[in-house]
């Protein structure tokens, strides 16, 4: 591959939440983007021994970190781009202890109150950079 590639992925965790919940939501999200994100995890490899280890991702995922209220303003933006795979990650999902509950209080929850503690992005790499290139990465 040269040069850069057309899509580009990043996760954004608010810099309110602890470490501990920080990475919570960074695995959550970047699993749910691995799934839906067709072709984003490359086949799998075989090491000099012959070994086959699980494909991995083909791009750079970088953590970054923002206020929660920008975290929501870059879910908001995303929603209303084009080509740009989003999801959201919310206090309310962080806070279930089950799938079970999640779906309940989903239900029982309008968008306009669920609080984004994260977001995970895949899309064209210009729409991408403009949410998130300022960024500084979770550390």
């Amino acid at each position: 591959m040269t040069g850069q590639p057309e899509f580009k992925c990043a996760i954004v965790v608010s810099d309110e939440l602890p470490t501990g919940l920080a990475v919570n939501a960074a695995s959550v999200l970047s699993l749910t983007m691995g799934h839906r994100v067709e072709g984003l995890v490359g086949v799998d490899v075989k090491d000099a021994d012959g070994v086959t280890h699980p494909g991995i991702i083909y791009t750079p995922l970088p953590i970054l970190v923002a206020p929660r209220e920008q975290v929501g303003a870059i879910v908001q933006t995303a929603a209303a781009q084009d080509g740009m795979f989003f999801v959201g990650f919310s206090s309310l999902a962080q806070g279930c202890k089950t799938y079970e509950e999640y779906i309940d209080k989903m239900a029982a929850t309008p968008t306009a109150d669920l609080a984004s503690v994260g977001v995970g992005l895949y899309g064209p790499r210009r729409q991408v950079n403009k949410l998130v290139g300022s960024l500084p990465l979770l550390r």
